[in-house]
């Protein structure tokens, strides 16, 4: 992390750090051996979840993080993308 980081710059590190985290607590819940561990690291997933969903609800909201709308015909080619790798 830089010095002097704007706003912006501070919620785009928070970001990717949330990502790498949940990452990380996805990759444990699979590998868990035991029903207690996997259950905790499942919480704390889904907790980082949340998290890195209002990180970047917020930075959509200051505009930092823009939405696109995918038209009709993108949606439907990812679909049929999809589809043709089930039935392989």
């Amino acid at each position: 992390m830089k010095a002097n980081m704007n706003d912006r710059e501070y919620m785009e590190d928070v970001l990717l750090t949330s990502k790498t985290l949940t990452g990380l607590y996805h990759y444990a819940t699979q590998e868990s051996s035991t029903d207690g561990l996997h259950s905790q690291f499942k919480t704390n997933l889904n907790s980082a979840l949340s998290m890195q969903r209002n990180i970047y609800s917020t930075m959509e909201q200051n505009g930092w993080y823009p939405q696109q709308q995918a038209q009709n015909e993108q949606i439907c080619q990812v679909k049929t993308k999809f589809q043709q790798a089930q039935q392989q």
